[in-house]
């Protein structure tokens, strides 16, 4: 039986458990229940296990976060969602009980958001989280003695903490994950109850506390009600010493990631289709996961992965939108979000304030963009963006996908020209007015358009220049010639927008188009210049074809729209 099979029989619930018969200690054998060990697999559901998880090990992900414990800090731990946070803390968290010094708890504060301001429900739903997480992670000498939760106390976690440090024979050191789902005065309860005990750590307070979730500490004032304006006032955890965060995979941790599947299973990956999961995934872990699992897992491909099966793989995730991608995507419509991904989006700079910065320190948080430069987290996410943006405006697009194909096979971007330009004279107005993101609105039109034209036999694929004011689209379209070889075309367009105050892009265009298709190695492309100031002419009047050429002599269609 070759290894997917055994998968699929495995986890098909065909393993069965099966009863053995166990001699304990005294002597006395006992019939049990034996699981059998099902083959490990890629996660893209909750924290890592070893034994039954393909994983890059946690710790090294934080190498500063042992010395902080050593020197009792109190510190944070912010990454985005589905990152590894959980899976680094539970890990951290053994590792340092079983080291003989500490005795290390994790717990999760998530079902605490439902209380809102609600603190005494907060609090005490804190305290049994950790009661009856001890119970279950550490010997009974380690635990917390015996104490009342019922307790109506104001300072009930305060009460906890001192009665179970003051009782453990080790420093207590206590990880808070999700703390950022605990809302508004609830969430100052806590943190205001962890800052005054520091001063009596270890034998009253936790030696060390680490707070994790998805924002930093600066944050957390937005979250417990404050103005999200004035982010840069105090905080009430005034005490943490740093802020840590989980850095993305890098390329050969993504190799060796890969490597353990090869190893366990035989099934090998192109070096090229490991460097295109990476890419892809801009190291993001649960992308790397998901990308692989959509590969064995529902692709089912049999034998070597190449980067073929890895390009399927991404566009399926990026069609079927899993929960993961959702959750992200429903941030676009915040406000500031908006005024981060709205630039980017038009390779625009934004001006840069105090607002802006604390805007994009948000962002990154959330794990939509990456810094220095500003730009899209990755290709998955870039792609998942640009199409949700879009898709109200494909529902307008009535074009067959059929009649932009030649009887050649190939994909007739002279159509294309024409059929958008009619579209954009009959619904442009409509469909940029009044448009959420007003700095690329023309551009996503156009986008929707191409995607819905292109989708099912092609590919598009864009490119943001951030600060050069333009946005690269390139089409790759396979066909077969007579005798049946596998051809790929590609196209390639780019996209300016002329606005109050600049003069006319296209001299500017020409150049950065020109060196766009230098680096493709094709000698045509296309040009959209969309007019977007206020004194412009009627659409019907400004939009028309033109011809020009590049320094280089390359042969350019300009579209101004």
């Amino acid at each position: 039986m070759g290894w997917l099979s055994r998968w699929k029989f495995a986890r098909a619930g065909e393993a069965r458990p099966f009863s053995a018969r166990v001699v304990l200690g005294s002597g006395l054998m006992v019939e049990k229940l034996v699981y059998p060990k099902l083959p490990k697999y890629f996660n893209t559901a909750g924290p890592c296990e070893e034994a039954d998880h393909y994983m890059v090990p946690p710790l090294p992900r934080v190498p500063e976060a042992p010395r902080i414990v050593e020197f009792g800090g109190y510190f944070v731990l912010h990454a985005p969602r589905q990152s590894g946070k959980t899976t680094f803390l539970r890990h951290f968290a053994r590792e340092l009980t079983a080291g003989g010094q500490y005795a290390a708890l994790y717990i999760s504060c998530e079902a605490a958001e439902a209380f809102g301001d609600g603190v005494a429900s907060a609090q005490s739903h804190i305290v049994r989280e950790i009661i009856a997480e001890a119970s279950h992670s550490l010997p009974a000498e380690l635990s917390p003695p015996f104490f009342d939760v019922t307790s109506q106390s104001e300072r009930l976690l305060t009460d906890l903490l001192e009665a179970w440090c003051h009782a453990c024979p080790r420093k207590v050191v206590l990880f808070l994950d999700e703390i950022d789902a605990v809302r508004g005065q609830s969430l100052i309860g806590v943190l205001r109850q962890l800052r005054a005990g520091f001063p009596k750590r270890p034998h009253y307070a936790p030696w060390s506390v680490m707070l994790c979730g998805l924002r930093d500490v600066r944050e957390y004032k937005a979250a417990s009600g404050g103005d999200a304006t004035r982010l840069g006032t105090a905080s009430p955890f005034n005490v943490k010493v740093k802020s840590l965060t989980l850095a993305t995979f890098r390329d050969d941790e993504v190799r060796v990631f890969l490597m353990q599947h090869t190893a366990e299973t035989g099934q090998r990956f192109d070096d090229d289709a490991i460097s295109r999961v990476g890419e892809l995934a801009g190291g993001q872990p649960w992308l790397v996961n998901a990308l692989v699992s959509e590969i064995i897992y529902e692709l089912k491909v049999i034998g070597g992965i190449t980067v073929a099966h890895v390009e399927d793989a991404k566009e399926r995730l990026v069609l079927a939108r899993a929960t993961h991608l959702d959750s992200l995507v429903s941030k676009l419509a915040e406000p500031r979000v908006r005024r981060v991904i709205g630039p980017v989006l038009a390779g625009e700079l934004a001006p840069v304030d105090e607002v802006f910065n604390d805007d994009v320190s948000y962002v990154v948080d959330l794990g939509l963009v990456k810094s220095r430069p500003l730009r899209i987290a990755n290709p998955i996410y870039q792609e998942v963006i640009a199409r949700v943006l879009s898709n109200p405006v494909q529902e307008s697009v009535t074009a067959d996908p059929r009649s932009f194909i030649r009887a050649d096979g190939t994909f007739d971007m002279d159509v294309l020209l024409r059929e958008f330009a009619a579209f954009w004279v009959e619904h442009g107005d409509a469909l940029t007015e009044g448009a959420t993101y007003r700095e690329s609105a023309a551009q996503l039109v156009l986008m929707a358009f191409l995607q819905r034209v292109v989708n099912g036999g092609g590919v598009v694929t864009r490119e943001y220049g951030i600060g050069r004011k333009r946005i690269d689209l390139l089409v790759t379209w396979p066909h077969e010639d007579a005798s049946g070889k596998r051809l790929v075309q590609r196209e390639a367009l780019e996209l300016k927008v002329w606005r109050d105050g600049r003069k006319d892009p296209l001299d500017e265009g020409l150049k950065q188009l020109d060196a766009y298709l230098e680096s493709l190695g094709l000698r045509d492309g296309i040009l959209v210049l969309f007019d977007r100031r206020a004194a412009a002419l009627p659409l019907e009047e400004r939009t028309r074809e033109e011809r020009a050429t590049t320094a280089s002599g390359k042969v350019i269609r300009v579209l101004r729209a």
